[in-house]
């Protein structure tokens, strides 16, 4: 049933499809963030390219990513960036820049720490396991999270565990559809602490991580999953976590 219940789990946020665009967004090799844009423009700025990423486009606009730059930092999306973005150093648009360690996302203080959803032992409501791992994350990651969601309205059991209040999703861009990599150390720190949260898998960025089928290591390197079509239902604006009994 668990099995069936990841296969099937689909998302019913609101979502905009994320579209290839020149000067769009991209992922890169290993899932880092990248910008559509010519070979010669991201050879000159330092940084690489892969085909295959930027669809639709032109032959030579190719997916550009810049792992460093700066001191200690990489190229990505200024609303991604939990650091500080300085300009003129990275290939694409002006909200591609390079992301200096340090500080928060959703302004200068991060986001306010969200609301936690009641706990029930009705069909439907939100278990303790479930808020009880998410105080845990909220904690490790202040100012990361905007928003909780824990319970869907659909029969237990489901094709969800959301159906049974045993599923969070932690919302880590500026809005549903917006499109973030802040979640993959949420992800891999969720991974990390498994054991102690109960957790049954995690999803965050296309792949998906579970105690009883994979090893621990980077997100990178987690079970890819299918194209869903949009940022929310790929899981590019939060993290998806299940929890056993």
């Amino acid at each position: 049933m668990h099995l069936l219940s990841f296969v099937n789990y689909t998302l019913l946020l609101a979502s905009a499809t994320y579209a290839s665009e020149l000067n769009g967004a991209c992922t890169g090799a290993g899932g880092a963030p990248g910008v559509c844009v010519s070979t010669s423009s991201c050879s000159k700025a330092g940084g690489k390219s892969i085909t295959g990423a930027c669809p639709n486009l032109a032959e030579d606009i190719k997916c550009c990513t810049k792992a460093a730059c700066g001191t200690d930092g990489d190229c990505r999306w200024t609303d991604s960036c939990t650091g500080t973005p300085v300009a003129n150093q990275c290939p694409g648009p002006a909200a591609f820049k390079c992301c200096q360690p340090g500080g928060d996302t959703g302004g200068e203080d991060g986001y306010p720490t969200p609301e936690y959803p009641a706990v029930g032992d009705a069909t439907g409501s939100c278990k303790q396991v479930t808020v009880t791992s998410a105080e845990k994350v909220i904690e490790a990651f202040p100012g990361k999270v905007r928003e909780l969601f824990c319970t869907r309205d659909c029969t237990c059991p489901g094709t969800s565990e959301h159906c049974c209040g045993r599923a969070m999703d932690f919302m880590c861009s500026d809005g549903g559809g917006v499109r973030t990599e802040a979640g993959e150390p949420i992800a891999e720190w969720v991974m990390e602490n498994h054991a102690s949260m109960n957790v049954m898998y995690v999803i965050w960025g296309q792949k998906i991580w579970s105690p009883s089928r994979d090893d621990q290591g980077p997100w990178s390197g987690w079970r890819d999953m299918e194209d869903r079509g949009s940022v929310t239902a790929n899981h590019w604006d939060h993290v998806h976590v299940s929890y056993n009994e």
